[in-house]
């Protein structure tokens, strides 16, 4: 598959040279107002590896690399085989931090999402973090439900596929349970008769992405 220009290959590192990510941007069309809004996507644990290609195989990246037309400036990093978004935390935050320095990004308008260990990547992103998103996305993803008070007032949609053999289901139902009792803002859709694979479906909802940008921080 070739990336087309609109999606394009860079590298984070840290102040000693070393890789610490490596990731796909895509720009919204020439048409959207400046500040843009930021997507930042997770990837499930099938896409792990030094190949940034498989990064665009599902979810907003593989839109992306057909033509990014959201109004959302997407970033999609690669977790290194072998390890879990909850390993790149820090480096996550830092990459926010970058794409703010060298791009015209809404700090108010800053979404996090993602699939799969990507869906509980964004659980546990949005729960150490809260004030740093406007809205979170996790999608079949394994959540800690003890932590439902940790979301605060961010809002977050998650979906999830009755269905789902690899993570059951109530691993979304619990934690948006708990963000729920805390008090918090959270919905949560499930597919009946779908599977592990949610994403297609959730990705593929418009609303979901009037909701996204309905959101702001300063809300």
């Amino acid at each position: 598959m070739i990336l087309p220009m609109t999606q394009e290959q860079a590298r984070l590192t840290g102040d000693d040279g070393r890789v610490l990510l490596d990731y796909l941007v895509a720009t919204p069309p020439d048409d959207v107002d400046r500040p843009w809004p930021l997507l930042l996507f997770l990837h499930g644990a099938g896409e792990r590896g030094r190949d940034l290609r498989l990064v665009a195989k599902h979810g907003p990246p593989a839109e992306a690399a057909s033509g990014w037309t959201r109004p959302f400036l997407l970033i999609s990093p690669q977790c290194p085989a072998g390890e879990r978004w909850t390993d790149h935390l820090e480096d996550l935050s830092r990459l926010i931090d970058e794409m703010e320095r060298v791009h015209p990004v809404d700090p108010e308008r800053i979404y996090l999402t993602g699939l799969s260990m990507g869906g509980a990547g964004t659980w546990a992103f949005a729960a150490g973090q809260p004030g740093r998103f406007a809205a979170a996305v996790p999608v079949c993803g394994r959540g800690d439900r003890t932590r439902g008070a940790d979301y605060g007032d961010l809002p977050v949609w998650a979906f999830h596929g009755a269905d789902d053999t690899t993570v059951p289901t109530q691993c979304s139902r619990q934690v948006a349970e708990a963000i729920e009792a805390a008090g918090g803002d959270v919905r949560l859709t499930i597919y009946e008769g779908v599977g592990h694979d949610s994403w297609t479906r959730a990705y593929a909802t418009p609303e979901l992405w009037a909701w996204l940008l309905e959101h702001r921080r300063s809300r």
